[in-house]
């Protein structure tokens, strides 16, 4: 098969031969990173919604663009230009490779002579299909299939994928279904000709596939062009944007990325300003818990806020307050009785911790730093790390890199960042972790600092989350920074230099 697949590649152009061999989308192996490296940047396919209004929901369901067009006619090539085009940093790049059926026995033996028509409407899941994008484009996570065409069959990973403001979904069906379409904002129909479509299924099928060329032509006489003629090329009359010569027509593709960037209104300055105005006046929320303000506390406060204060004792006076802190967070985990027996033989009427397990999760860069009070007062506690960062453009806080231990959906979650200011930040971390089934009321937010308004927006998402920490300050200024607060902590901590823009709960986001 591989001197079958040398021999094709006299059949195409030399112009380009040294790219690298087209990728799948979602029918990858389960390691491959969910990210796609152009010149300029990195975007991330696996999607996240930027941002979430004072409710905790997306601010705007997502842009939904249908790709359609015969086998091999360069759909996920086109689609992957258009991400470049775009330039945004967050889409979701969905094919419909990934939701074949699951084959009967019989079916698996067809399939395995050639004999199976994968490319009818029928070989396709459309309910999973249809069930998966109206998650997506609502900012839900959602499990993907893996899909193996060398053995025909689901592998037994999923995918997780999240929503975000642009969604590619390509797939010779994109248009076959009516409830499907519903859901696509932009219909873009890529129409290659016939013959330049079997020689790119020849090479893929032969060489990503392990098909010998006969069986691919056998395939593609029976199943695959009458199928093209019967239920593909009809739906090119539903396409708003028909694209001839597929990756070829840069022309085409520069319209489709205008036409998108003038559907999608970013939400800037006007989503703080309703965070910031959601919940003026109102009483502090019962799940916030403050530690007890005591001559002792009052006093380690007076040392970290004083602007005079060396770094090395604005971190021993922060460590001194944090293990506060967590010691105070965990006297609110669920304890039941229990006994034991003393070293002089007699009955002593304890308590311990009734949950399975404890989880850190810092929100980096700040965040990090109360890892080590953590570890001091809870032996063997997992950590996870999520790293938000804000768009310099938007100032919306993006999801940029997540690692969660295993199994995080059955612990309580001790979710650590220093300052929160306006509460966007924590509120994408919270999102996250019920994103990973994490129960909403095992989720613990601490932080050494908050102002009102981040307390309120926090506790009026997600109201049985439990926010604890040291002390409120009531206001925040123009820039989003607290008042009277305590500065940069990520820079003070770490000793590096304030951005000039930075707001007090994205010190992190800014590094």
């Amino acid at each position: 098969s591989n001197s079958s697949a040398e021999s094709l590649d006299r059949l195409y152009p030399t112009v380009g031969s040294t790219k690298p061999p087209r990728k799948r989308t979602t029918s990858q192996c389960k390691s491959e990173p969910p990210l796609l490296r152009t010149s300029k940047r990195t975007i991330y396919t696996a999607g996240r919604p930027p941002w979430y209004n004072e409710h905790g929901t997306q601010s705007k369901e997502a842009f939904v663009i249908g790709l359609g067009g015969g086998s091999a006619s360069g759909k996920t090539t086109v689609a992957t230009m258009i991400i470049e085009a775009l330039d945004v940093p967050w889409v979701v790049l969905l094919s419909m490779d990934s939701f074949y059926k699951v084959l009967t026995k019989q079916q698996q033996e067809q399939a395995a002579s050639n004999d199976f028509n994968f490319d009818h409407p029928d070989a396709f899941d459309f309910d999973l299909i249809i069930a998966t994008l109206k998650k997506l484009k609502q900012g839900k996570s959602v499990k993907i299939p893996i899909y193996d065409f060398t053995t025909h069959s689901r592998k037994k990973e999923w995918k997780t994928l999240y929503g975000a403001n642009v969604i590619i979904f390509e797939g010779i069906m994109a248009f076959a279904d009516k409830e499907l379409l519903k859901l696509l904002d932009l219909k873009i129909f890529v129409d290659t000709d016939s013959d330049i479509r079997l020689v790119r299924r020849l090479r893929r099928d032969i060489s990503e596939r392990g098909r010998d060329i006969e069986g691919v032509i056998k395939q593609y006489n029976k199943f695959v062009k009458p199928a093209f003629d019967q239920y593909i090329q009809p739906t090119m009359r539903l396409a708003d944007i028909v694209v001839p010569r597929g990756s070829g027509n840069t022309v085409a593709i520069d319209l489709i990325v205008q036409h998108v960037h003038s559907q999608l209104e970013e939400v800037r300055a006007a989503g703080w300003a309703a965070l910031a105005s959601a919940h003026q006046c109102h009483p502090l929320p019962q799940t916030l818990s403050v530690l007890k303000s005591t001559p002792q506390v009052r006093g380690m406060h007076t040392i970290i806020r004083n602007k005079e204060t060396s770094r090395d004792e604005f971190i021993f006076y922060s460590k001194r307050l944090m293990r506060l802190l967590i010691e105070h967070a965990l006297s609110l985990l669920p304890f039941q009785s229990c006994t034991v027996q003393t070293p002089q033989g007699h009955d002593y009427e304890g308590r311990t911790y009734s949950g399975k397990q404890i989880t850190g999760v810092s929100i980096l860069r700040a965040g990090e730093t109360m890892e080590p009070a953590l570890r001091a007062v809870c032996k063997d506690v997992r950590i996870g790390t999520i790293l938000i960062q804000t768009n310099c453009n938007t100032g919306e806080p993006e999801l940029h890199y997540l690692r969660l231990p295993k199994d995080i959906s059955e612990d309580h979650v001790i979710l650590m960042d220093c300052t929160v200011s306006t509460g966007a930040a924590a509120m994408m971390a919270v999102r996250v972790l019920l994103d990973h089934d994490v129960p909403e009321d095992k989720i613990f937010l601490l932080s050494l600092l908050m102002a009102e308004m981040g307390v309120h927006s926090v506790a009026y998402a997600f109201p049985r989350v439990k926010i604890i920490t040291t002390a409120v300050d009531k206001k925040v200024n123009d820039l989003f920074r607290i008042i009277p607060g305590i500065g940069n902590f990520g820079d003070r901590y770490f000793g590096t230099d304030a951005p000039p823009d930075w707001s007090d709960d994205e010190d992190a986001l800014s590094t």
